[in-house]
C-alpha cells in the first residue's frame, strides 16, 4: 500500500516535552481550518491516552477532535498508543513493518478528502527510538517536513534545535523552521531579533515568537480534582475556574482573609470551621475564589457542609494533607483540555498573531 503523498502536511516536533507543541498545534490547526476548510490531524505515536470505546486514544487527538470536529475516527487520529508494556513487548518480538503500515493506513484515512493534515509528534526528535519509531523516523514515514517548537531564548534553544535537526536530517527529513514558545513579553523584540540571526546562520527560518501567558500554565479546578481524585462537595458550576495562586489556610481566620482574592485556590484542613466561615462571608459579600480544597482526611462537620453547599465556587474534599495537596498542584503538568474554552480561544488568537502560517505553507 502506497502512502498518500498528494495531501499537504506538516509535522510539529519539539526539543523536549512540555515546550508547547500541543499549544502550537491547536493554534495552527485553527488557522489551517480557516484557510482550507477541510483539515485533518494525526498523532501517530501517543504516550498519554484515554480509553474510548475500548480503544486507547491519545489525549491530544481527543482534544483536537472535540475542538475542531474533524470528522475522522479517533482510532485513525491516534494509531499507536504506547501502553506501559508496549516497549517490552516490542523488544521481545519487534515488528516495525506492522507499525509502519498502521501509521500509513491511519494517515490515508485522516487525509481522505482533506486539503491539509497536521501531524503532531511527541517530545524531542529521538523519543520513540527504543521501538524504532522516533519522531524523526515517523516524520520520514509520513513524508512530512518539520517545524520545531522550542522554549524562548537564544543560546540554549538554538543549541537544542541544532541537536534535534541533526537526527531529522539523518532520516532525510527537512526542518523548515522554528517556533520559539513561552517568550517573556518584555523580551519579545530582543529575542525575535537575535534568535532570527542565530537561526539564519544555521539555515533555518524563525517562523514565530509566541509570548508566555501565565494563564496557559495555570491548572483548572477540574484538573486538580482529577489529580487529587477528590470529591466535589457542592454543585460543580465553576469547576473549570483557573487557579492562579494557592493559599494554605494554616493561619488564623482574620489573617487568612487577607489572602482571599480571585484566582486563589484555598487549601484548608476540613476541621477549620473558622476559615470556611470566613470564606463564606467573603463570597457572600461578592468576593471571588477559584475554589477550595478541604484536606487532611477529616470528615467535615455539618456546619462546614452547609456552608460550602452555598459556595458559588466548587469545593473539593481530599484525603491528602494540605502540604501534599499544594505540592501536587504546584507540580501539575498543565495540558489544555476540551472544556478549557477560555484557554483554547486564547491559544488560537495567540498563534494567529505570532506564527507565520504563510511562511510554513510556502516552505511546504
Amino acid at each position: 500500500m502506497l502512502l498518500n503523498t498528494a495531501t499537504p502536511r506538516v509535522f510539529i516536533a519539539a526539543t523536549r516535552q512540555n515546550d508547547g507543541k500541543t499549544t502550537n498545534s491547536l493554534g495552527l490547526l485553527a488557522a489551517l481550518q480557516r484557510r482550507f476548510g477541510r483539515v485533518g490531524y494525526i498523532k501517530p505515536v501517543g504516550q498519554r491516552f484515554v480509553e474510548i470505546d475500548a480503544e486507547k486514544i491519545d489525549e491530544d487527538s481527543v482534544l483536537m477532535d472535540r475542538v475542531f470536529r474533524l470528522n475522522c475516527p479517533l482510532v485513525d487520529m491516534s494509531p499507536i498508543a504506547v501502553e506501559p508494556d508496549f516497549t517490552r513487548r516490542y523488544l521481545q518480538s519487534s515488528n516495525l513493518e506492522v507499525l509502519v503500515k498502521r501509521i500509513h493506513k491511519a494517515f490515508d484515512r485522516v487525509a481522505w478528502e482533506k486539503e491539509f493534515v497536521l501531524c503532531e509528534g511527541t517530545g524531542h526528535a529521538g523519543v520513540g527510538s527504543v521501538f524504532d519509531l522516533s519522531n524523526a523516523t515517523v516524520a520520514r514515514v509520513l513524508s512530512a517536513k518539520v517545524v520545531i517548537v522550542t522554549r524562548g531564548g537564544i543560546g540554549l534553544p538554538i543549541d537544542e534545535v541544532a541537536l534535534n535537526r541533526a537526527l531529522f536530517e539523518k532520516e532525510g527529513v527537512e526542518v523548515i523552521g522554528v517556533i520559539l514558545n513561552k517568550v517573556l513579553p518584555e523580551k519579545l523584540d530582543y529575542i525575535s531579533e537575535f534568535a532570527e540571526k542565530g537561526l539564519r546562520r544555521k539555515g533555518l527560518r524563525l517562523l514565530g515568537v509566541v509570548p508566555h501567558l501565565p494563564i496557559l500554565s495555570s491548572p483548572t479546578l477540574d484538573l486538580i480534582r482529577e489529580e487529587l481524585k477528590a470529591q466535589v462537595l457542592n454543585p460543580p458550576g465553576q469547576i473549570h475556574n483557573i487557579v492562579n495562586r494557592v493559599v494554605i489556610g494554616a493561619m488564623g481566620a482574620p489573617q487568612a482573609t487577607n489572602h482571599f482574592k480571585p484566582g486563589v485556590l484555598l487549601i484548608v484542613p476540613a476541621d477549620r470551621d473558622d476559615i470556611v466561615k470566613a470564606a463564606a462571608d467573603y463570597l457572600r459579600k461578592g468576593g471571588h475564589l477559584a475554589g477550595m480544597v478541604l484536606s487532611d482526611d477529616i470528615p467535615p462537620s455539618s456546619g462546614v457542609l452547609k456552608a460550602v453547599s452555598q459556595f458559588p465556587c466548587s469545593v473539593l474534599l481530599s484525603g491528602l494533607d494540605s502540604y501534599t495537596v499544594a505540592s501536587r498542584v504546584h507540580d501539575l503538568i498543565v495540558k489544555i483540555r476540551p472544556d478549557d474554552t477560555e484557554k483554547i480561544k486564547l491559544v488560537q488568537d495567540l498563534i494567529a498573531a505570532h506564527v507565520k502560517l504563510d511562511d510554513i505553507l510556502d516552505a511546504i
